[in-house]
């Protein structure tokens, strides 16, 4: 994954196979959605003797741009008692995966790009050195642009992964920004899970 991958094993072995599993599964929702900016997996084994569904507790937290905060969960107690662990792990991470092609359907459905029309997208690279650095929008594009363009905030306090809002135009060597206007508290998961994208600016 380009984005850290954060995974805590609790009463649990994180074992080499079991990493790589996570890892693989990771991979996948970061296809569905690649500007999704964390991914947290939890693990964990409640109770040693446990007698009737599933004794694993598996939870994965994933953040998309604006400030969307998704989760997928498997309690303990829940399934077959017999279920083995790599199971639960893929169940969860594919309840996650149908969550995220939801939201990245709807975001596309926001993006019908034209001269000068407001756009979302998140930072993927920049360059202080050039002074510039690129966009990803929500349908995968990869989008130019200048320090010079910004409205609402200085290039120098820019990260990847913030949301931001952004005209489009047609330059010599492809798309590129006109103006980018951050989303305010795009990295601090303040909006609920189930909001709608914040409305850009006019």
């Amino acid at each position: 994954m380009r984005i850290p991958l954060e995974l805590s094993c609790v009463n649990i072995e994180k074992t080499d196979s079991l990493e790589a599993l996570v890892h693989r599964e990771a991979d996948k929702l970061e296809r569905v959605c690649a500007y999704m900016i964390s991914c947290r997996v939890s693990i964990e084994r409640p109770q040693r003797h446990q007698r009737t569904g599933s004794p694993y507790r598996v939870r994965v937290n994933v953040r998309v741009p604006p400030g969307h905060d998704l989760v997928s969960r498997r309690e303990a107690g829940e399934g077959d008692m017999h279920e083995e662990l790599s199971t639960v792990v893929r169940q969860v991470f594919q309840a996650m995966q149908r969550q995220l092609q939801g939201l990245a359907a709807k975001q596309r459905g926001d993006v019908k790009v034209h001269e000068g029309q407001q756009t979302q997208a998140v930072v993927e690279l920049l360059t202080p050195k050039e002074n510039c650095g690129f966009l990803r929008t929500t349908d995968g594009r990869q989008i130019y642009f200048h320090r010079n363009s910004l409205l609402n905030r200085s290039f120098d306090d820019l990260e990847v992964g913030t949301g931001v809002w952004f005209s489009e135009t047609l330059g010599e060597k492809g798309p590129q920004a006109t103006t980018v206007r951050v989303i305010e508290d795009s990295r601090r998961g303040r909006r609920p899970e189930n909001d709608e994208t914040e409305t850009p600016p006019r």
